[in-house]
């Protein structure tokens, strides 16, 4: 790739990077470039050459829904892990500002700081390992909510550099979904409201303690591997989890990944495992489900690799 494409920009940039090492599954392949702009001027530069220039352009977050293929992928990869990507503007909704959080700002430690100031709608999403700008694109959530419920507007740096605000209710949220149009995410907005702070912590510790009871979350994996999916005999929601232990899955394995005993929509990685292993293992859950119950399981879990991202 030519590395002048940013060598005038404000920018760290590794060649032939090792991303999949940067996800929870800790394997996976290589990025041609990783790059981890200092500016959003920078990032703005970079989206308008590498549009020019079609060349794909990924952003990595916190790596904890992602599996990256041992092939790797072509084009670029952008970390917006800089402290000007990650910087909050603390406003409460009831003086009339939503709270600006930069989207490479981690989500956990936001859920915790909100609760330190006494800010409400946030608590939902405790341990959901994840960025904001990750959070914002696949409306993360679980049991107790999601991030949809509180985000006022977004801050969105289109392909071509454009920058663009984009009120919530134009993003169609729905589970695990928002119609983000293409580009990175470089801020959200959030309704947040002034409340009863030990409230506010007890229901964080809650949702958190929670999620240590039900989810193998010591193992080495992206969180859950399939969406819930809509049972069309009953037009419900389903369990996957469950629907992959009535398919005898639990506890299967290929290669390294295997089946978490614990919550069967987890797909675990031993040391040593290779990403094509727990991509061969969800395969093989999909089908399995599917003969046993006649319902297609759909990836949560976002893939990347030379032969186009699927999620």
């Amino acid at each position: 790739m030519n590395e002048n494409l940013w060598n005038d920009l404000d920018v760290e940039a590794t060649l032939d990077a090792p991303i999949g090492a940067l996800t929870w599954y800790k394997s996976g392949g290589h990025a041609e470039v990783l790059i981890s702009p200092r500016s959003v001027e920078a990032l703005q530069t970079l989206c308008q050459r590498f549009h020019e220039s079609d060349i794909p352009m990924r952003v990595l977050g916190s790596g904890a829904n992602l599996l990256v293929a041992d092939d790797g992928v072509d084009g670029a990869v952008v970390r917006l892990n800089h402290s000007i990507f990650q910087e909050a503007h603390w406003h409460e909704l009831d003086h009339g500002h939503p709270t600006r959080i930069g989207a490479g700002t981690d989500l956990m430690a936001l859920v915790q700081e909100s609760a330190r100031r006494g800010l409400s709608g946030l608590s939902q999403l405790a341990g959901i390992p994840a960025t904001i700008g990750g959070a914002i694109r696949m409306n993360a959530g679980g049991s107790y909510g999601d991030t949809a419920q509180s985000v006022h507007s977004i801050e969105l740096l289109t392909t071509n550099g454009e920058l663009r605000r984009m009120d919530a209710a134009k993003l169609d949220f729905g589970y695990r979904h928002c119609a983000l149009p293409d580009g990175i995410v470089i801020a959200a907005h959030f309704n947040l409201r002034a409340d009863d702070a030990v409230q506010i912590r007890a229901h964080v510790k809650e949702v958190f303690e929670y999620k240590k009871r039900t989810q193998p979350m010591a193992d080495r994996s992206a969180g859950c591997m399939f969406k819930n999916p809509i049972d069309p005999s009953t037009g419900k929601r389903e369990s996957a989890g469950r629907l992959i232990d009535l398919a005898g899955m639990k506890g299967k394995s290929v290669g390294g990944a295997f089946v978490s005993e614990r919550h069967g929509n987890f797909i675990g990685l031993l040391a040593g495992g290779r990403a094509n292993d727990v991509l061969a293992l969800a395969f093989d859950v999909q089908q399995r489900v599917l003969d046993h119950s006649g319902i297609q399981l759909e990836r949560e879990v976002v893939i990347w690799s030379q032969r186009g991202d699927v999620l």
